[in-house]
């Protein structure tokens, strides 16, 4: 693996492609989401929008919008609510954000890169198999891996960092100086803890198939195996409703629900700052969405590739069809993003297809529905893994 001047410089790239990437793609989901809710209710949606150059009007697919959308916020006046807490309302919009970016430090997003003298190599990488020969181990190998931080823990990093997010939600709600911010503040922090808990027993199912925390020897296990979701399908349905209550968007908006407290939290919140905890909350779906898609859909592995190349051998037939390790890396990394943008839109279609919940529903549907259960699920996963191992 890397060391020594190698690692930092790798990690800081890495780290600066994902933040860059989440930051751009955040802004970019927000015109898909009015796209695609367009879509769904059959009308115009952002696309009006235009600007004439040399006669000729570019409507550019409504892009306008949200640009028009992000200079506003730029230029619009910032203002102070009289009677706020200036130091918790300035930290609030940035505790919000940090979190979901925090989580990709640990999501593998790729296969790890063995680079050598000759470039990246898959004869090198112990295990692997050119022709009939296994490869034995070169120590002039160097493994890159496709994530930030290599946790021990796993996925208990996530949950832990996580759990600071509704930090961002209270802090807002409290120090804005306005009791609609204090009920909304309110609600995001006691539906927040409700729903930590039952996605947390919702993956321990997982553990025990997988018999590991963390994510890239989940997505190793998948390779061998079967994807997630085959093996744990109740754990699929009980993480995901969780992981969307747990962003806060519709049908568990309550905690900014126009119709009750006019825009909850971050009702005080101007320009910028509001920017940014819509912002975090896009993040936040991404992360949920790269989440679910690491432990449920094989993470980075596209059906039937393996570190070598395409093997398929089904149905009575064989084929076999060698990469460059250079390849399987490249295609493992398009892969992922296209699989996390996939429940993307899944988690949108839910978001314009169902109204919002009262608060007392979405109290008992963490408390009495998922909750239960997620220990069924647990109970289950036991007494099939006590007789088929």
């Amino acid at each position: 693996m890397e060391t020594g001047l190698t690692f930092w410089i790798a990690t800081a790239i890495k780290s600066f492609a994902i933040v860059f990437g989440l930051v751009n793609l955040g802004a970019l989901l927000l015109w898909v989401e009015r796209r695609q809710s367009a879509m769904m209710q059959d009308r115009m949606g952002p696309n009006r929008a235009a600007i004439k150059l040399f006669g000729t009007e570019f409507r550019v697919a409504g892009l306008l919008h949200s640009a028009a959308d992000g200079i506003k916020m730029l230029w619009k006046e910032d203002f102070m609510p009289p009677g706020a807490d200036k130091f918790l309302y300035r930290l609030a919009p940035i505790i919000a954000l940090t979190p979901p970016l925090a989580l990709f430090a640990v999501i593998p997003f790729g296969p790890t890169v063995y680079w050598g003298n000759r470039g990246a190599v898959y004869g090198d990488i112990p295990g692997t198999i050119t022709g009939h020969a296994t490869q034995p181990w070169n120590p002039t190998v160097l493994g890159i891996p496709l994530h930030i931080s290599l946790a021990d823990t796993g996925i208990l990093v996530i949950f832990a960092i996580a759990g600071s997010g509704v930090l961002g939600a209270a802090l807002a709600g409290s120090s804005s100086n306005n009791k609609f911010s204090l009920l909304g503040g309110l609600r995001a922090a006691s539906q927040m803890v409700s729903y930590e808990v039952a996605m947390g027993l919702a993956l321990i199912g997982s553990f025990m198939v997988y018999e590991t925390t963390r994510l890239e020897q989940m997505v190793d296990w998948q390779m061998t195996h079967v994807w997630g979701i085959f093996v744990q399908p109740l754990a699929f349905i009980l993480f995901t409703t969780a992981s969307i209550a747990e962003t806060k968007r519709v049908p568990f908006d309550a905690p900014e629900g126009e119709s009750e407290i006019v825009a909850g939290y971050f009702t005080e919140y101007p320009v910028m700052k509001m920017g940014m905890f819509a912002l975090g909350e896009l993040v936040e779906m991404v992360a949920s969405s790269a989440l679910i898609v690491t432990i449920f859909f094989g993470g980075w592995q596209m059906p039937f590739v393996q570190q070598t190349g395409f093997h398929f051998d089904y149905f009575g037939l064989h084929i076999h069809w060698w990469w460059s390790h250079l390849a399987v890396v490249i295609v493992g990394a398009l892969t992922f993003p296209i699989k996390v943008l996939i429940v993307v839109f899944l988690q949108m279609t839910i978001r314009w297809t169902l109204p919002r919940f009262r608060y007392d529903q979405i109290m008992m549907l963490g408390w009495k529905i998922l909750l239960p259960a997620s220990l069924l699920n647990v109970f289950v996963t036991g007494i099939v893994l006590l007789f088929v191992r």
